[in-house]
């Protein structure tokens, strides 16, 4: 591991442990959204073992943002947002598979649409810390 890949790692620990709930989702976000842009590139290279490492690892992340999703409090919302994971962890199975950057960009800008709507309530979740739709 060389220094900067030393920093980037102390860094991430660092946000995760200083992070509120809101935060925390927005860091899955991000990392979603990272190892998509990542696995293209690995794909445009040819390097089949490390994109199908990167979209896995979208997926888990993916996985983890439906499970924190509060359907008692989220009602319908919940339930849509789970719809939509659910199609982003196929969606991101099928470019692994179908060797496809373009199901790639279709996820990435997916997350980035729902990303924004949740950056955008940052306000109102940190005021109400107990509540998460995710």
């Amino acid at each position: 591991m060389n220094g900067l890949q030393a920093y980037q790692r102390v860094n991430t620990q660092t946000s995760i442990t200083d992070a509120d709930p809101h935060k925390l989702i927005q860091l899955l976000y991000n990392g979603a959204l990272e190892r998509i842009n990542m696995a293209k590139a690995r794909m445009q290279a040819n390097d089949i073992e490390g994109k199908g490492r990167l979209i896995t690892k979208a997926i888990e992340i993916i996985g983890g943002l439906r499970s924190f999703l509060d359907f008692e409090k989220g009602g319908d919302l919940a339930e849509r947002l789970e719809s939509l994971y659910d199609y982003m962890e196929r969606t991101l199975f099928e470019a692994n598979v179908k060797n496809d950057p373009e199901k790639l960009d279709e996820v990435a800008n997916l997350l980035r649409s729902v990303k924004e709507g949740w950056d955008g309530i940052r306000d109102e979740a940190t005021q109400q810390p107990n509540q998460s739709a995710g």
